[in-house]
């Protein structure tokens, strides 16, 4: 996969998550992709692990996406 699909790739999952995911990314192996990121439920865990399935061409090789109580501070504005 080139940067490019995977930018497409990672606009779609979001797309789809609609914000239940933050900090998402994607590293692409030779053999595979791996999901990271945070977010508050297991549910949103597994919707993008749904989504990037459903789209990729490699198959998932691991959802490290980290699941905790706590929401991510806010950036502050520029």
């Amino acid at each position: 996969m080139n940067p490019e699909e995977v930018d497409r790739l990672l606009a779609s999952v979001q797309q789809q998550l609609i914000g239940r995911v933050y900090e998402l990314r994607l590293v692409v192996h030779d053999n595979g992709l791996v999901l990271q990121g945070r977010t508050y439920s297991y549910y949103a865990k597994q919707l993008a692990q749904q989504a990037v399935m459903k789209a990729a061409a490699l198959p998932l090789l691991a959802n490290d996406i980290e699941v905790s109580l706590a929401l991510p501070a806010r950036r502050a504005g520029p």
